[in-house]
């Protein structure tokens, strides 16, 4: 199978989407979802069939198609594209005002510079939006040739010999020029057999202009020529306003795609070259110097300085960076100069992949839509038969044949099949850009209901708990010893060991050492000879001609510098207490003595007993899970206030217990991040996967956490689920919109203009509606 994301031009209201969608679905081996406010479609196809088969069939609807590199950064940010032309319709381009800003470059632009444009913060506030400066061109023209008529109508003693035929004349460029977008998209429509949104609206306003220009010539019956002008006004500036939210509605994830550096200065032969960054290769080293943009992912070579990476992990604090430190394409270089090397380009990069994965999730419909779209497919033709239905019963009651037609008009013009299409997937827009800028990635629309759902969270311990790094937790000399003393010579001693411990005491004794206790007159450590290690047990070196022995008590006891001599007891004890709370004791010994003891452990992480707590007001039940021993994994449950405990579990054995927990009647949230979490999280109803952790690990979650801190775990979950309030809440006004609406209208209670008005700020009710996921802020 192969995939392909269409953008789609024309598309107008929900019943174009579905149209569209129905269409591609009926070929065989072809699953596609079209996104309305995106304006894509996201389709699977088999080999058989290539991309310019699914153009074909999506022009043959009456639509344009085109594939991204073709196509426009606006088409990202939501903004509508006026209905298809009869020209684009039989597959030649589309005009600019059905394809606004086709000059822009498309999604191959990701993690990339895009040439010839700047990208500063909010550039996609920038961006070229042909069809919405058509559309209000088309408004304000239309508007002013509105006013004086509804003004005629309404105030009688403005009126003047032959007013009404002026009014014709002021109405008629509007129920044409104005509306034409309407009549165009409503032929072309009719053409394949289709009706839209666009139909009823064109049908309304020329039926009304037809019956006025009738009631002129005969002077027979009243005209609605304000009726004709006021509709096409108000469901323009509707259609305007929407464009214009849907647009800010993207800008989140348009943002992404101007983030790239524009140039990169390439280090060849000793001097520095200025190249477009899309040219970097891997391997390249490049300077960045302070307030410059890290133009690609890579890896430090030399140079300290503090980075601002605030576009991936929504925290605004620096990162500090030296030499070997990986940097990400995008981020800001705060202070120092960097060299750096090259370590992904192009689509591989951080910042491309963060943006692929939101635009992929807000591709797709999350299950709440389903029934929007299956309405939506039947709405426009029961809404005709509804409008025939009107005028028949209203004349077969003996009413005035002017009253029929008003209440068929209102009937036409008020039904509103967009603010159903538009419910889910501007609150999918909205929430997933809002997560991307907090370093939050939602992987599709279906995670929104999980979510919901979800009542036990299962948590990794090493990584995601803890900060799966041994730190120096606790020093104790013996009597007669010097913390300083007892720290300097351990940390000699275990500094030529690469194992974990031994590094956590190098780094934890000479912090420590700098902070409070300086060598006396000296920056770094005693020199060292003769070491050697004896994997498991412990090392021994020469530091300063001192015999210096570091290890487990048992290996210490046997050796030949301390034969005979006991561990004090003082340090037993503590010892002790450090292996109940599951910390791991190492003993440093000189001159034929135990000298103290050193507690090393892989310490929690400081906010974990807050999420947790968080984690617990939301209805979450945290269960601690690891392949430690249940000594170490109780006390870290214990320092974060979890109470269930799931320990020396085997990577396949924790499926095995996310299933067991399934089995129980729990829906089940994972959070982890190493590659024996893999299965567990894509085992999970809902998997969450630490940025910081193995890429296998990130591919089979649900939801990513970029910048790996716990605390984003109840972030993430509050933001999927108010996203999920959000879409219900609009989807409930559409619906209670169009039930409460059109009866009133069939009965004549809704004047045409009124109902014009109200059809025109539904769909922008519920675009604003998704529009305060914009303010979703994390808590602190």
């Amino acid at each position: 199978m192969s995939s392909a994301v269409l953008l789609i031009g024309g598309m107008t209201c929900a019943s174009c989407a579905t149209r569209v969608e129905r269409k591609l679905n009926r070929l065989d081996g072809v699953t596609a979802t079209v996104n309305l406010v995106t304006e894509t479609a996201s389709v699977s196809f088999p080999e058989t069939l290539t991309a310019g088969d699914l153009i074909a069939v999506v022009e043959k609807t009456g639509y344009t198609a085109a594939l991204p590199a073709t196509a426009a950064v606006a088409s990202v940010t939501g903004t509508r594209s006026e209905p298809a032309s009869d020209e684009s319709a039989s597959g030649k381009s589309a005009s600019a005002e059905s394809a606004p800003g086709q000059d822009a470059p498309g999604w191959e632009a990701l993690g990339r510079d895009v040439p010839g444009r700047s990208a500063p913060a909010g550039a996609a506030n920038r961006i070229p939006a042909g069809g919405t400066v058509q559309l209000r061109r088309r408004l304000l023209v239309s508007a002013a040739l509105a006013i004086p008529v509804a003004v005629l109508a309404m105030v009688p003693a403005l009126r003047f010999p032959a007013w009404q035929w002026v009014s014709l004349a002021l109405t008629l460029p509007v129920a044409t020029w104005g509306a034409w977008p309407f009549h165009r998209a409503a032929a072309v429509n009719a053409r394949h057999g289709a009706a839209t949104m666009d139909t009823l609206v064109s049908l309304g306003v020329t039926a009304a202009t037809l019956w006025s220009l009738y009631a002129l010539c005969t002077g027979g019956a009243d005209s609605y020529l304000e009726v004709a002008a006021g509709v096409t006004t108000l469901i323009l500036l509707g259609r305007y306003l929407e464009a214009r939210s849907r647009r800010a509605a993207g800008a989140a994830l348009t943002a992404l795609l101007y983030l790239g550096a524009k140039q990169a200065s390439v280090l060849k032969n000793g001097r520095e070259v200025s190249v477009p960054a899309a040219e970097l290769a891997v391997g390249d080293q490049f300077v960045v110097r302070p307030g410059e943009k890290v133009a690609t992912d890579g890896v430090v070579v030399e140079g300290v300085s503090a980075v601002d990476i605030s576009l991936l992990t929504g925290e605004p604090v620096p990162v500090e960076v030296g030499r070997g430190d990986a940097v990400t394409g995008g981020s800001v270089n705060a202070s120092g100069r960097l060299l750096v090397r090259a370590t992904r380009v192009g689509a591989d990069t951080q910042l491309a992949q963060l943006a692929r994965l939101v635009t992929q999730a807000q591709a797709g419909k999350a299950p709440v839509q389903r029934l929007a779209d299956r309405i939506s497919a039947v709405f426009v033709p029961a809404v005709l038969a509804l409008a025939a239905a009107t005028v028949a019963g209203w004349l077969a009651a003996g009413q005035p044949a002017a009253s029929a037609f008003s209440a068929a008009v209102a009937v036409l013009i008020i039904a509103c099949p967009c603010a159903m299409g538009l419910a889910t997937p501007t609150a999918i827009l909205v929430g997933t850009g809002r997560g991307a800028q907090l370093g939050i990635v939602i992987k599709g629309p279906e995670v929104l209901e999980d979510t919901r759902r979800a009542d036990t969270i299962v948590l990794d311990k090493t990584g995601t708990v803890t900060t799966g790094v041994m730190a120096l937790t606790a020093a104790y000399p013996a009597a007669g010893v010097t913390e300083s003393e007892l720290l300097c010579l351990a940390a000699a001693v275990e500094s030529g060991s690469e194992h974990p411990i031994a590094a956590a005491i190098t780094a934890g004794a000479s912090t420590r050492l700098a902070a409070g206790a300086p060598l006396a007159a000296s920056n770094h450590l005693p020199s060292v000879t003769g070491f050697s290690a004896h994997a498991g047990l412990g090392v021994r070196a020469i530091v300063d001609g001192l015999p210096v022995l570091a290890g487990r008590a048992t290996w210490l006891a046997t050796s030949d510098e301390l034969a005979g001599h006991a561990v004090p007891e003082i340090l037993a004890a503590h010892a002790e207490r450090a292996e109940e709370a599951g910390q791991t004791p190492v003993f440093i010994a000189w001159d034929g003595q135990v000298r103290g003891v050193l507690v090393v452990a892989d310490t929690v992480k400081p906010a974990a007993a807050e999420t947790i707590a968080r984690l617990k007001k939301m209805g979450l039940t945290p269960v601690l899970l690891t392949g430690d021993n249940e000594r170490a994994a109780r006390s870290v449950a214990r320092a974060t206030g979890i109470e269930r405990v799931i320990a020396g579990v085997l990577p396949s054995e924790k499926v095995d217990e996310i299933k067991r927990l399934q089995e129980q009647g729990r829906t089940v949230a994972m959070a982890g991040d190493g590659v024996n979490d893999a299965a567990a999280l894509a085992q999970a109803d809902l998997g969450l996967a630490m940025g910081t952790g193995a890429d296998v690990a990130i591919e089979a979650s649900d939801l990513t956490l970029v910048s790996g801190d716990l605390r984003a775990v109840p972030d993430a979950i509050a933001l999927s689920r108010r996203t999920l309030g959000t879409i219900k809440r609009n989807l409930a006004w559409a619906f209670g919109y169009n039930v409460a609406a059109i009866p009133l209208a069939a009965c004549g209670l809704l004047n045409p203009m009124i109902a014009a008005a109200a059809m025109a700020f539904s769909s922008v009710f519920v675009v604003t509606s998704s529009l305060r996921l914009r303010s979703f802020t994390p808590t602190a």
